[in-house]
């Protein structure tokens, strides 16, 4: 597999795309970076080896160039010295030269686009790096309010809990207190009534002190006492 399409994907990849994929953003995002610096600096050797290799296809070339014109210009004195034969070597020299030059330019061209898009890649590495660090803090900041918010909710949840074992206390004690109401009446219903009428009766009913005197009087008045 080519270098190239090693790093194919990595051009096509986004740091949304890894975002999405975060399923612990706060634990996960430091994670990504390491990765994608460890990328970058593999897609670094791999884009300095292509450029190299640019460099060394052009040098190549202009080599080439240069013999190619060379010949040409000892072609050139060759006819003007009045000696075809040794132009005709020099002419087949140079056509020999822009033979391999043709080879030549086609392997820089193929360098230089494999360069170009080294660089792409590269360039989109970095900028999605300084990306999600920029994204780092805010998203660990989010992260933090989360969890504390679910906290807060958990809390929350339990203090409701707590309310409702206190309303179900509060009925208890509401029906106790119902219940010891219906036993004082109970109570009270059994207790003897008092005939306040009755009690009257036996009060006036019994002989008063008087009745008592005037009784003794008329008895010592019939005795001749």
């Amino acid at each position: 597999m080519g270098i190239l399409d090693r790093f194919n994907d990595i051009i096509k990849s986004n740091v949304n795309a890894l975002l999405d994929k975060m399923e612990d953003p706060s634990k996960m995002i430091d994670q990504h970076l390491r990765e994608l610096s460890e990328d970058l600096a593999e897609v670094k050797r791999g884009t300095a080896g292509v450029i190299a290799e640019e460099t060394r296809t052009k040098r190549l070339v202009d080599e080439n160039m240069g013999e190619v014109a060379k010949y040409a210009d000892f072609a050139k004195r060759a006819l003007l010295a009045k000696n075809e034969e040794d132009a005709k070597v020099f002419i087949a020299k140079k056509q020999e030269l822009e033979n391999v030059g043709a080879g030549l330019m086609t392997a820089y061209a193929a360098a230089h686009e494999n360069a170009v898009k080294m660089r792409q890649m590269h360039d989109k590495l970095v900028s999605d790096i300084e990306s999600l660090k920029s994204k780092r803090s805010m998203i660990k900041a989010k992260v933090a309010v989360a969890k504390t918010q679910k906290k807060i909710n958990e809390v929350t949840s339990s203090a409701g809990k707590t309310q409702g074992a206190m309303d179900a206390v509060g009925r208890l004690e509401d029906k106790a207190q119902k219940m010891l109401d219906e036993a004082n009446a109970m109570a009270e219903l059994n207790t003897e009534t008092i005939d306040k009428a009755k009690a009257l009766e036996e009060k006036y009913a019994a002989k008063s002190s008087f009745a008592v005197d005037e009784e003794l009087e008329q008895m010592k008045k019939d005795l001749g006492v």
